[in-house]
């Protein structure tokens, strides 16, 4: 701690920079994840091509996928960025799908018969029975997304990961390493607990609760 204590402007702007870093690459995902889980859910067949691919991706070390992606975007945050999105790609579309494929199709058709419009089941009944899970993807993501990115100031990213790096090779300097594992573990607990509460806020039970709530008062 005592590096974090002597030294806060450092330890909070590479914080920011990670929070950065991964809060892009969970937009560029999930913008990605989408159109590619609605796919897999309108025509079951590519499933299974999908899944596959998106699996085999995921299975190729962190550093590996960065080396092979720095041709395309450089040696700099954008190859890590790259990174974390693809690995976030599984977790999502699996989880949207298994959202999408849980609604009672029931439902869906109870929808249309009172004159929703595709567009109005999708936003008001699709999205709120589908969001707790999704939700429950994008956290896994995070955490997977900043342990990727610790990993990402190997390659000029920046990020809490330099802490680390700087510490490793200045012999001696446990104080950087100790810093950079304490701020990147409570960035990991806090984004894992601010998702956790959302999920549990839109979730049927947490709905239930804040409108029995909303009714006493």
């Amino acid at each position: 701690m005592s590096y974090i204590v002597k030294q806060p402007g450092i330890v909070w702007g590479l914080l920011v920079e990670h929070l950065q870093m991964t809060s892009l690459a969970l937009l560029i995902a999930v913008v990605i994840a989408l159109p590619l889980a609605l796919m897999v859910n309108r025509y079951p067949w590519l499933k299974g091509p999908v899944i596959g691919t998106l699996s085999i991706l995921y299975t190729v070390p962190s550093l590996a996928l960065m080396i092979l992606l720095v041709p395309l975007f450089g040696l700099n945050a954008s190859s890590v960025i790259a990174a974390m999105a693809i690995y976030a790609q599984i977790i999502l579309v699996l989880n949207l799908t298994a959202g999408l494929q849980s609604i009672d199709l029931a439902i869906l058709e109870a929808a249309k018969g009172m004159g929703m419009t595709v567009w109005q089941r999708w936003w008001q009944v699709q999205v709120p029975l589908t969001l707790p899970i999704f939700l429950a993807g994008l956290r896994l993501s995070a955490i997977v997304g900043i342990a990727t990115a610790t990993i990402g100031a190997k390659f000029g990213a920046g990020g809490l990961g330099v802490l680390l790096f700087e510490g490793i090779a200045q012999a001696g300097r446990y104080d950087k390493i100790w810093a950079g594992t304490i701020a990147v573990v409570a960035l990991a607990l806090l984004i894992n607990q601010v998702l956790l509460s959302l999920e549990h806020a839109v979730s049927p039970v947490g709905r239930m609760r804040h409108f029995s709530l909303k009714a006493r008062d």
